[in-house]
């Protein structure tokens, strides 16, 4: 650059506009270390994906049934299938992948579906709790998926599609609306103690957006955040000023290195850190509940305790504005899953125990609070299982990707409703088919985003959740 022209400032062109480039990125930093993140790194927020006029929830809770319930057992109640107890699959039904399992015999549900509410939406045995709350539930029993293997189908129902990679449902979310609470994370992940899912972290990961939009996992017993609180000898003041030389080193270095995302994140994580600090601990603190309300949620008893503290715990991060909160029943492989290979009663039994009174909690505690309409409350797994057994005399079913089971409460959803519908033995969905990007198209739609235009410029595209498909299904709200 020594041929080149000098400026008065003794600088080339190229240098003036490098640095020049540089401080406009300190200017960006600067502002998300101020703002909520919904906008960071020269990637504004797209106002025009926000519907204003559409009333819209502000948070969502999703019940994420690791292993993929049966919702034939569940609840989408098939009597045809009692009828047709014994028979096999009838030949016009294909079903080209069994993963090397035996196919058996059609078998009706385990326990028996029971009418609730004024609606006299049907709901099984399995689920007496959630019962009590069927006017609140929008059943969707038409949902269909890309994948019949656990590890790329919970990708998918948390990303759109099966390969790793992209940004999951969650960060969507919190790009598009940011968060309420800048001491807090915009969108939470709460494991089951017994593992998380296959895929791991892709499940919540912000894919090609900043990590600032990433899931952050809490533990689903004891502390919910691991080395929070930093060492007894080192004052807040103390910290506060380490961040800040820590800071200023950064961002010099940032400014040398102008578009280095993931230093930005790596700052803006260090600050949420020392934010939570004090925000966290206050916001988990079940010990400032009621006993009833303890009671209801079923912490502190078996087999509900679990589970109860993370649904609790979910409606207090809603209360203080995080935006996306994920629970998982089931982790680890098989049988501690949803995964019913072995036997939908045992399997099924005992999960359902676990979740049914905390859920039907949740649900009471929201509506109590007056936050229903503001928190949409999904349940639901990453396939459903298929309406015959795995072979002569086996009591488990196998996966099934062509018909399966999702429900909706809250964010002015229609309670007490089922749309679409599966075939009269629960095989594969018929009518009003909903596949995963309709499913996702609806959520941001629900949230007040228009799902084609939340969008986020990748590798010379604009990238979105739902890529080239998905339609929102209106019919599901009031």
């Amino acid at each position: 650059m020594s041929d080149q022209p000098k400026f008065p400032c003794g600088q080339s062109r190229r240098e003036f506009v490098w640095e020049m480039g540089a401080g406009f990125t300190g200017v960006a930093l600067a502002g998300m270390l101020s703002g909520n993140g919904s906008a960071i790194a020269g990637q504004p927020l797209r106002g025009s994906a926000l519907a204003s006029a559409v009333p819209r929830a502000k948070s969502v809770i999703f019940l994420m049934m690791n292993g993929a319930p049966s919702q034939v057992d569940t609840f989408d109640y098939k009597p045809e299938l009692e009828k047709a107890a014994g028979k096999q699959l009838p030949a016009d039904k294909k079903f080209t992948n069994s993963g090397g399992r035996a196919m058996g015999y059609l078998t009706p549900a385990w326990r028996p579906f029971r009418p609730g509410g004024e609606s006299g939406l049907m709901v099984s045995d399995y689920f007496p709790k959630v019962r009590e709350h069927a006017d609140k539930l929008c059943v969707i029993n038409s949902c269909h998926t890309d994948s019949h293997a656990h590890g790329s189908a919970l990708v998918a129902m948390n990303t759109g599609k099966t390969q790793i990679g992209r940004p999951s449902l969650g960060s969507w979310c919190v790009y598009g609306m940011g968060s309420e609470n800048e001491n807090l994370p915009g969108y939470v992940v709460i494991l089951d103690k017994r593992g998380g899912p296959i895929g791991g972290q892709s499940n919540w990961s912000s894919g090609f957006m900043p990590g600032t939009y990433n899931g952050t996992l809490f533990r689903p017993v004891g502390n919910p955040i691991l080395d929070l609180k930093g060492p007894d000898h080192i004052t807040q003041a103390v910290q506060r000023e380490q961040l800040d030389l820590l800071a200023r080193f950064n961002q010099k270095h940032l400014a040398a290195r102008a578009g280095r995302q993931t230093l930005a994140d790596r700052i803006e994580s260090f600050e949420l850190a020392y934010r939570m600090q004090a925000a966290t601990p206050e916001a988990v603190d079940l010990s400032q509940e009621s006993a009833a309300t303890l009671e209801m949620y079923g912490v502190g008893q078996k087999p509900t305790d679990e589970y109860g503290r993370n649904c609790l715990i979910a409606r207090r991060l809603v209360e203080r504005g995080v935006r996306f909160i994920q629970l998982y029943s089931g982790g680890g492989h098989l049988e501690e899953t949803w995964d019913a290979h072995e036997s939908i009663e045992k399997n099924h039994g005992g999960h359902a125990a676990e979740v049914d009174q905390p859920i039907a909690a949740l649900l009471t505690d929201l509506e109590q609070r007056g936050m229903l309409e503001d928190t949409l409350v999904i349940w639901g797994g990453e396939f459903g299982r298929m309406p015959f057994s795995e072979g002569k005399d086996a009591p488990g079913r196998n996966h099934n990707p062509y018909g399966f089971t999702m429900w909706m409460a809250g964010g002015h959803v229609k309670g007490g409703t089922t749309y679409g519908k599966t075939d009269e033995l629960g095989f594969e969905a018929v009518e009003d088919k909903v596949h995963l990007h309709d499913l996702h198209a609806t959520i941001l739609h629900a949230m007040g985003m228009d799902h084609e235009l939340l969008s986020w410029f990748h590798q010379g595209r604009e990238e979105t959740l739902t890529d080239v498909g998905g339609r929102i299904i209106h019919d599901l709200f009031a």
